[in-house]
């Protein structure tokens, strides 16, 4: 049974995150890059790992937050996860983001030189990317913070309210709006199925099917 908890609570666990992903970001930038550029993208890994662990530890003691992953796992859920990560990718890559790219210019430069440094990478950006910030931002987004909001103020609200937060944490504009979709059909998935993990697997899915499509993109005929 999820904990109830209020708005501020849940912004202020989502504000909290933002300043860990700061804060690792900080360490690859001024740290890991300067003194060990060739070790730099895997201390970055386990740096975003350990904090992810500590922040999860934290999310469990003080948050007060139990996670049963074995809770609303069904076959049924599992296929609807993948349909979710499929109809993600031809709604948000395929349709919407290059309208937003199209809108927001700026934001889709920053953007590609994000993808640029993805393709140097391609080993560990993967692990980061796909597996680590969709395990890390399912249970706190639809886990503690979806579920929590929904027994406070009920599933339509909370859906609303955490999707919005979810997008926040995306640092660009493109990202921020295909973030808000995204965070509306996971939250939609969780409310369907009470499942954290097949939330995370339609994240993975759907990071997976986009990351491989854009790195095995040719850079020369990116605009």
């Amino acid at each position: 049974m999820d904990k109830g908890i209020t708005v501020v609570e849940g912004a202020l666990w989502v504000l909290a995150w933002f300043g860990v992903m700061l804060f690792y970001t900080l360490i690859d930038v001024a740290v890991w890059r300067k003194a060990t550029p060739r070790h730099a993208k895997i201390l970055n890994l386990i740096t975003v790992a350990l904090c992810m662990g500590g922040f999860l530890v934290l999310l469990k003691t003080k948050g007060r937050f139990e996670l049963d992953l074995a809770y609303g796992v069904t076959l049924q859920g599992v296929l609807l996860a993948l349909g979710c990560a499929a109809a993600l990718y031809f709604l948000l890559d395929k349709w919407l983001d290059p309208i937003f790219e199209g809108m927001l210019p700026g934001s889709e430069e920053r953007y590609q030189e994000t993808l640029q440094h993805l393709r140097e990478a391609p080993v560990s950006s993967f692990l980061q990317v796909c597996i680590l910030a969709p395990v890390m931002e399912e249970i706190l987004m639809r886990g503690f913070l979806l579920g929590g909001l929904s027994v406070s103020y009920g599933n339509v609200t909370a859906l609303l309210l955490s999707s919005a937060l979810f997008a926040l944490l995306h640092f660009n504009m493109v990202q921020t709006l295909s973030a808000l979709i995204s965070g509306i059909v996971l939250g939609l998935l969780y409310i369907r199925t009470g499942s954290v993990v097949c939330c995370i697997a339609a994240h993975a899915g759907y990071n997976m099917i986009s990351y491989f499509t854009t790195i095995s993109r040719d850079p020369s005929r990116v605009s």
